[in-house]
Protein backbone atom coordinates (compact mmCIF):
# COMPACT_ATOMS: atom_id res chain seq x y z
CA UNK A 1 0.00 0.00 0.00
CA UNK A 2 2.89 2.60 0.84
CA UNK A 3 4.86 1.62 -1.96
CA UNK A 4 1.59 2.69 -4.47
CA UNK A 5 0.95 5.77 -2.12
CA UNK A 6 4.46 6.90 -2.68
CA UNK A 7 3.73 7.32 -6.23
CA UNK A 8 1.00 9.79 -6.33
CA UNK A 9 2.29 13.26 -6.87
CA UNK A 10 3.34 15.04 -4.24
CA UNK A 11 2.75 11.95 -1.50
CA UNK A 12 6.14 12.06 -0.28
CA UNK A 13 6.34 15.69 0.13
CA UNK A 14 3.70 15.68 2.20
CA UNK A 15 4.99 12.92 3.94
CA UNK A 16 8.41 14.37 4.34
CA UNK A 17 6.90 17.44 5.45
CA UNK A 18 5.56 14.98 8.35
CA UNK A 19 7.34 11.96 9.03
CA UNK A 20 5.43 9.11 10.05
CA UNK A 21 6.52 5.53 10.05
CA UNK A 22 9.54 3.61 11.29
CA UNK A 23 13.05 4.46 10.27
CA UNK A 24 13.18 1.63 7.83
CA UNK A 25 10.43 2.51 6.17
CA UNK A 26 11.60 6.30 5.24
CA UNK A 27 14.61 5.52 4.50
CA UNK A 28 13.37 3.32 1.55
CA UNK A 29 11.33 5.89 0.22
CA UNK A 30 13.39 8.30 1.00
CA UNK A 31 11.81 10.47 3.32
CA UNK A 32 14.62 12.41 4.31
CA UNK A 33 16.81 15.65 3.98
CA UNK A 34 19.54 13.85 3.64
CA UNK A 35 18.72 10.41 1.80
CA UNK A 36 22.42 9.31 1.28
CA UNK A 37 23.39 9.95 4.41
CA UNK A 38 19.98 7.97 5.83
CA UNK A 39 20.54 5.31 3.52
CA UNK A 40 24.57 5.28 4.44
CA UNK A 41 24.24 5.54 8.55
CA UNK A 42 20.81 2.99 8.56
CA UNK A 43 22.78 0.46 6.23
CA UNK A 44 25.95 0.46 7.87
CA UNK A 45 24.28 0.15 11.33
CA UNK A 46 22.17 -2.61 10.20
CA UNK A 47 25.47 -4.49 9.25
CA UNK A 48 27.14 -3.63 12.38
CA UNK A 49 24.12 -5.14 14.53
CA UNK A 50 24.21 -8.35 12.76
CA UNK A 51 28.14 -8.54 13.29
CA UNK A 52 27.48 -8.16 16.78
CA UNK A 53 28.88 -4.95 17.47
CA UNK A 54 26.96 -2.17 19.71
CA UNK A 55 28.32 1.07 18.26
CA UNK A 56 29.86 2.53 15.37
CA UNK A 57 31.42 5.65 14.30
CA UNK A 58 29.71 7.58 11.73
CA UNK A 59 31.66 10.76 10.17
CA UNK A 60 31.51 13.85 7.64
CA UNK A 61 34.55 15.75 6.23
CA UNK A 62 34.35 18.78 5.03
CA UNK A 63 31.75 20.36 7.15
CA UNK A 64 31.57 24.02 6.04
CA UNK A 65 28.29 25.80 7.45
CA UNK A 66 26.92 22.51 9.19
CA UNK A 67 23.87 21.66 7.80
CA UNK A 68 24.77 18.21 6.92
CA UNK A 69 26.43 17.26 10.05
CA UNK A 70 23.36 18.34 11.63
CA UNK A 71 21.24 16.24 9.64
CA UNK A 72 23.63 13.66 10.15
CA UNK A 73 23.07 13.85 13.92
CA UNK A 74 19.23 13.39 14.08
CA UNK A 75 19.96 10.96 11.48
CA UNK A 76 22.16 9.15 14.01
CA UNK A 77 19.90 9.68 16.41
CA UNK A 78 16.65 7.98 15.13
CA UNK A 79 18.80 4.89 13.31
CA UNK A 80 19.81 4.22 17.20
CA UNK A 81 17.10 4.94 18.87
CA UNK A 82 15.03 2.31 16.31
CA UNK A 83 17.88 -0.28 16.23
CA UNK A 84 19.56 0.03 19.64
CA UNK A 85 22.85 0.97 18.62
CA UNK A 86 25.05 3.98 20.24
CA UNK A 87 26.21 5.89 17.01
CA UNK A 88 29.36 8.06 17.39
CA UNK A 89 28.90 11.63 15.14
CA UNK A 90 31.96 13.69 14.26
CA UNK A 91 32.78 15.88 11.63
CA UNK A 92 35.87 17.40 10.25
CA UNK A 93 37.04 20.35 8.44
CA UNK A 94 39.88 23.40 8.96
CA UNK A 95 37.44 25.49 10.44
CA UNK A 96 38.81 28.28 7.60
CA UNK A 97 37.50 27.57 4.40
CA UNK A 98 38.81 25.19 1.55
CA UNK A 99 42.95 25.71 1.52
CA UNK A 100 44.52 26.43 -1.83
CA UNK A 101 44.14 24.19 -4.63
CA UNK A 102 47.41 21.99 -4.88
CA UNK A 103 47.13 21.62 -8.62
CA UNK A 104 45.11 20.89 -11.82
CA UNK A 105 43.61 17.66 -10.08
CA UNK A 106 42.11 19.88 -7.19
CA UNK A 107 39.83 21.35 -10.05
CA UNK A 108 40.92 25.19 -9.36
CA UNK A 109 38.20 26.14 -12.04
CA UNK A 110 35.28 25.24 -9.85
CA UNK A 111 36.87 25.52 -6.23
CA UNK A 112 39.16 27.92 -4.61
CA UNK A 113 40.69 28.65 -1.37
CA UNK A 114 38.62 30.08 1.45
CA UNK A 115 35.15 28.53 -0.17
CA UNK A 116 33.22 26.96 2.28
CA UNK A 117 34.14 28.65 5.65
CA UNK A 118 32.40 28.09 8.89
CA UNK A 119 31.93 29.51 12.31
CA UNK A 120 32.60 26.55 14.22
CA UNK A 121 31.28 28.05 17.55
CA UNK A 122 28.03 29.19 16.33
CA UNK A 123 28.13 25.38 14.91
CA UNK A 124 29.28 23.92 17.95
CA UNK A 125 26.28 25.71 19.90
CA UNK A 126 23.46 23.83 17.79
CA UNK A 127 24.99 20.68 17.82
CA UNK A 128 23.76 17.98 20.60
CA UNK A 129 26.19 14.75 20.24
CA UNK A 130 28.19 15.11 17.13
CA UNK A 131 32.01 16.14 17.90
CA UNK A 132 33.47 18.56 15.64
CA UNK A 133 37.12 17.93 14.53
CA UNK A 134 39.42 20.86 13.31
CA UNK A 135 42.46 21.54 11.92
CA UNK A 136 44.68 20.08 9.15
CA UNK A 137 43.70 16.28 8.36
CA UNK A 138 47.53 14.79 8.23
CA UNK A 139 47.46 16.25 12.03
CA UNK A 140 43.69 15.58 13.22
CA UNK A 141 43.74 11.95 11.48
CA UNK A 142 46.28 10.15 13.19
CA UNK A 143 45.19 11.56 16.49
CA UNK A 144 41.60 10.53 16.28
CA UNK A 145 42.40 6.73 14.70
CA UNK A 146 44.26 6.78 18.03
CA UNK A 147 41.12 7.35 20.45
CA UNK A 148 40.66 4.58 22.54
CA UNK A 149 37.15 5.92 23.38
CA UNK A 150 36.55 5.20 19.18
CA UNK A 151 33.91 2.92 17.99
CA UNK A 152 34.28 1.16 14.81
CA UNK A 153 34.49 3.33 11.17
CA UNK A 154 30.82 2.19 9.49
CA UNK A 155 29.83 5.41 7.37
CA UNK A 156 31.86 7.93 5.80
CA UNK A 157 30.43 11.30 3.80
CA UNK A 158 33.37 12.82 1.62
CA UNK A 159 32.23 16.47 0.90
CA UNK A 160 35.99 17.97 0.53
CA UNK A 161 35.46 18.98 -3.40
CA UNK A 162 39.40 18.73 -3.91
CA UNK A 163 41.37 15.56 -5.36
CA UNK A 164 44.06 15.93 -2.59
CA UNK A 165 42.33 16.72 0.49
CA UNK A 166 40.19 13.27 -0.43
CA UNK A 167 43.17 11.66 -1.19
CA UNK A 168 44.43 12.36 2.90
CA UNK A 169 40.74 11.45 3.44
CA UNK A 170 41.49 8.02 2.81
CA UNK A 171 43.69 7.85 5.60
CA UNK A 172 40.39 7.35 8.10
CA UNK A 173 41.32 3.74 6.11
CA UNK A 174 44.72 3.54 7.64
CA UNK A 175 43.88 2.44 11.62
CA UNK A 176 43.96 -0.82 12.57
CA UNK A 177 41.28 -3.49 11.04
CA UNK A 178 39.23 -3.25 14.39
CA UNK A 179 38.80 0.90 13.78
CA UNK A 180 36.49 0.10 10.85
CA UNK A 181 33.78 -2.37 9.41
CA UNK A 182 34.32 -4.73 6.51
CA UNK A 183 32.74 -2.46 4.79
CA UNK A 184 32.38 0.88 4.98
CA UNK A 185 29.56 2.97 3.60
CA UNK A 186 30.38 5.76 1.33
CA UNK A 187 28.75 8.97 0.35
CA UNK A 188 30.97 11.29 -2.29
CA UNK A 189 29.50 14.44 -3.05
CA UNK A 190 31.75 15.69 -5.75
CA UNK A 191 31.19 13.28 -8.30
CA UNK A 192 28.11 14.84 -10.33
CA UNK A 193 27.85 17.89 -9.48
CA UNK A 194 28.70 20.71 -11.01
CA UNK A 195 28.29 19.95 -14.76
CA UNK A 196 30.88 22.28 -15.52
CA UNK A 197 33.47 20.43 -13.20
CA UNK A 198 33.71 17.73 -15.99
CA UNK A 199 34.05 15.22 -13.32
CA UNK A 200 36.29 12.14 -14.58
CA UNK A 201 38.76 9.83 -13.21
CA UNK A 202 41.96 12.02 -13.66
CA UNK A 203 40.88 14.93 -11.29
CA UNK A 204 38.33 15.39 -8.34
CA UNK A 205 36.88 12.69 -6.03
CA UNK A 206 37.30 10.21 -8.93
CA UNK A 207 40.82 10.77 -9.23
CA UNK A 208 41.33 10.06 -5.83
CA UNK A 209 38.98 6.66 -5.55
CA UNK A 210 41.01 5.53 -8.69
CA UNK A 211 44.23 6.12 -7.16
CA UNK A 212 43.75 4.80 -3.81
CA UNK A 213 42.49 1.78 -5.73
CA UNK A 214 45.71 1.13 -7.63
CA UNK A 215 47.78 1.62 -4.80
CA UNK A 216 46.12 -0.82 -2.66
CA UNK A 217 45.81 -4.57 -2.58
CA UNK A 218 43.46 -5.69 -0.16
CA UNK A 219 41.20 -2.63 0.12
CA UNK A 220 38.91 -0.96 -2.73
CA UNK A 221 36.26 1.82 -2.75
CA UNK A 222 33.82 0.30 -5.14
CA UNK A 223 30.37 1.97 -6.51
CA UNK A 224 27.49 0.11 -4.97
CA UNK A 225 26.69 -1.43 -8.68
CA UNK A 226 23.36 -1.09 -9.98
CA UNK A 227 21.82 0.47 -6.27
CA UNK A 228 19.62 2.69 -8.34
CA UNK A 229 17.62 -0.14 -9.70
CA UNK A 230 17.34 -1.77 -6.65
CA UNK A 231 15.59 1.41 -5.09
CA UNK A 232 11.71 2.21 -4.90
CA UNK A 233 12.62 6.22 -5.93
CA UNK A 234 15.41 5.89 -8.00
CA UNK A 235 17.45 9.20 -7.12
CA UNK A 236 20.83 10.60 -8.67
CA UNK A 237 22.25 10.32 -4.62
CA UNK A 238 22.32 6.35 -5.80
CA UNK A 239 25.33 7.38 -7.81
CA UNK A 240 27.18 8.64 -5.55
CA UNK A 241 26.90 5.68 -2.90
CA UNK A 242 30.37 3.76 -2.95
CA UNK A 243 31.72 1.27 -0.23
CA UNK A 244 35.32 0.65 1.49
CA UNK A 245 35.93 -3.14 1.28
CA UNK A 246 38.55 -4.71 3.09
CA UNK A 247 38.58 -7.92 1.59
CA UNK A 248 41.69 -9.36 4.35
CA UNK A 249 39.26 -7.85 7.85
CA UNK A 250 38.57 -10.60 10.21
CA UNK A 251 34.84 -10.52 9.54
CA UNK A 252 34.85 -9.68 5.76
CA UNK A 253 33.37 -12.85 5.17
CA UNK A 254 31.16 -13.55 8.22
CA UNK A 255 27.86 -15.10 6.94
CA UNK A 256 25.05 -12.18 7.06
CA UNK A 257 22.37 -13.13 5.10
CA UNK A 258 19.02 -13.46 7.50
CA UNK A 259 17.61 -17.08 8.14
CA UNK A 260 14.61 -18.21 6.25
CA UNK A 261 12.68 -19.16 3.37
CA UNK A 262 13.23 -16.34 0.94
CA UNK A 263 16.82 -16.50 1.27
CA UNK A 264 18.08 -20.44 1.98
CA UNK A 265 15.42 -22.84 0.14
CA UNK A 266 15.31 -23.22 -3.86
CA UNK A 267 12.33 -22.60 -5.44
CA UNK A 268 10.36 -25.15 -7.31
CA UNK A 269 9.46 -23.57 -11.08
Amino acid sequence: MIRLLSRIPGFRRLWLKFPIGSVALRTEHDIWDRKAYAYGVYSSAKLAKTLGLDKISVIEFGVAGGNGLLQLEEIARQVSDELGINIQVYGFDTGTGMPPPVDYRDLPYVWEEGFYRMEPEKLRARLRKAELVLGNLQDTLPQFLNRTDLAPIAFVSFDLDYYSSTKTAFGVFDGPCETRLPRVYCYFDDVVWPEHACHNDFTGELCAIREYNEEQDRRKVAKLANLTWMRPHPARWNEQIYVHHEFDHPSYSRMITPQGEKFRQNRIV
